[in-house]
């Protein structure tokens, strides 16, 4: 110990008193308590700063739940809660998918309907005609289709040339250019197809053969194979309705189309008669017996006989007891009359696609003991669709000379 002069000991202050200046700032700085009293400022200081941070970031948030029960709010509170429940939703929107390659296509039908307004919406209908020797009848035939009201701009023509043996291939091809150079007033159609297919058929095409009954099985099986290949070589996805036509119609209405449009039917059918001339008078034969109502008595027939027997309605071999279309009507009475149909004949028949699309053809078999148009009919009301006649609406059919005794009791006037 160092001992002063005076005899008294030197004290912790009196040694640091005399300690250079830095040296005591050491000292003081590795002090223990000093030390424990910054670690405690700064744990402080720290826990200050996070709960003021946080305390900052709650106000970012927003809360959506309501203050009160959903049972406890009045109406007015509910209102006005709800009316803040909308929660803006931004989606990052794509560019189009962009398909450059040519050999792929896309076909949208929905866009493409069969309404009573089809002018107004610009509706395609495609004229559909199977012929086979039909040469004498095509030139009266285009002077009809050159009548029609209905824009001809929306009108698609197709034909199915089989198994002929005069000159109709040529004759149609003269005719067609004949009313596609139109110009003037008379508007060309917005398209023609022809197309070629023989079937081997073997029925001989003179009147009275054509329209005996030993003939009838084999021609409607003909004739159903012939309308099938036409419809699916000829129709596009733009046509919303299909007309079955004839080409051996000698007068028919010009707003035939229009119509028949008008009744928004899903298959339509008119009334087929014939002028035949005696003694200075027209007796206005009745032509088309293929359109009719089913009776009891036809249904037990068709029970009655084998599933590939095909009934050939109109001839005395078979008696139904069918009502006949030709027998309801008159065209001096409402042209808008309507009957639900079983049956129908080919002359003229207005479709709506759709129905061709979902898959009701003409079939070339016995289908329910009908075939061709029949038994078109017949599908059609299998899956649901509606099958319409008009007794009094009347189109005029060349006259046919039927064989003696095809009718029996059935007169064709």
């Amino acid at each position: 110990m160092l001992l002063p002069k005076g005899g008294v000991g030197v004290t912790w202050k009196s040694a640091r008193a005399r300690l250079p200046p830095w040296r005591a700032l050491v000292v003081l700085l590795t002090r223990t308590r000093f030390l424990i009293t910054i670690a405690v400022t700064g744990l402080i200081i720290l826990l200050w700063r996070g709960i003021s941070k946080s305390a900052a970031e709650m106000q970012n948030f927003y809360c959506y739940g309501s203050s009160k029960s959903p049972m406890e709010m009045s109406i007015n509170e509910m209102v006005e809660w709800n009316a803040h429940l909308q929660t803006p939703v931004i989606f990052n929107h794509h560019e189009p998918y962009e398909v450059n390659s040519s050999t792929i296509h896309n076909v949208d039908l929905n866009p493409i309907k069969s309404t009573t307004q089809a002018v107004a919406n610009r509706e395609r209908v495609l004229i559909l005609t199977p012929l086979r020797d039909a040469a004498p009848y095509l030139p009266k035939y285009f002077d009809l289709l050159s009548m029609l009201t209905y824009p001809h701009e929306l009108i698609d023509l197709a034909f199915l040339v089989g198994d002929s043996t005069d000159d109709t291939l040529a004759v149609l091809s003269s005719e067609l250019n004949r009313i596609q150079a139109q110009t003037e007033d008379k508007i060309a159609f917005h398209s023609a197809t022809i197309v070629q297919k023989d079937f081997g058929a073997v029925v001989d095409m003179n009147v009275e053969d054509r329209h005996s009954f030993a003939a009838q099985g084999p021609r409607r099986k003909a004739i159903g194979k012939a309308r099938n290949y036409l419809l699916y070589s000829a129709l596009k996805p733009e046509h919303s309705w299909v007309y079955w036509r004839d080409v051996d119609i000698v007068d028919s209405p010009e707003k035939i189309i229009e119509d028949f449009i008008a009744h928004d039917k899903d298959i339509l059918v008119p009334n087929i008669w014939f002028h035949r001339y005696r003694d200075g008078r027209d007796v206005e034969g009745k032509f088309d017996y293929n359109s009719w109502i089913e009776s009891d008595k036809g249904r037990k027939l068709a029970a009655s006989l084998d599933k590939d027997v095909i009934l050939a309605e109109g001839y005395k071999e078979y008696d139904t007891g069918r009502t006949y279309l030709v027998k309801l009507g008159d065209w001096r009475k409402d042209k808008d009359e309507e009957v639900e149909l079983d049956g129908i004949g080919g002359v003229n028949i207005l479709v709506k696609a759709d129905v061709h699309r979902s898959g009701i053809n003409f079939p070339s078999y016995s289908f329910e003991n009908q075939a061709e148009t029949e038994g078109f009919a017949k599908m059609a009301k299998r899956a649901g669709y509606q099958v319409v006649g008009l007794p009094n609406y009347v189109v005029w059919h060349i006259d046919t000379e039927e064989k003696p005794g095809n009718l029996g009791d059935r007169k064709a006037y």
